[in-house]
């Protein structure tokens, strides 16, 4: 089962911490079934880019993106290469870091 490391973030994962999930589980899914409620404004259908997060390893792992995420990704703050949206990266066998940005582009947070 791979394990995703969060890093550290002020407000969704103070100390950072380690999480296992099943692969062919999104990160966004894994992080909410484990009590880091990252921003999911479109609950998860790739319309939005509230669930950005920054692979700093294992980007290659990831289930390939798609078009759509690939433009709604071009809004997201904080944009670096190795970008995803967490509801659409794919877990596969291999273990990944990851960053969550400070902001999002998300002026009200959803209550979920």
């Amino acid at each position: 089962m791979p394990m995703i490391k969060i890093l550290p973030h002020a407000e969704y994962c103070p100390s950072g911490t380690e999480i296992q999930a099943q692969p062919g589980t999104s990160i966004c899914e894994a992080l909410l079934e484990n009590g880091i409620e990252i921003e999911h404004a479109c609950e998860m259908s790739c319309a939005c880019t509230t669930c950005h997060v920054v692979v700093r390893q294992g980007f290659a792992s990831l289930g390939e993106m798609d078009e759509t995420e690939e433009d709604l990704l071009d809004r997201a703050w904080g944009l670096e290469p190795n970008s995803r949206l967490s509801c659409q990266a794919i877990l596969a066998q291999q273990d990944v870091t990851i960053e969550i940005p400070k902001y999002t582009i998300n002026h009200a947070k959803e209550v979920h």
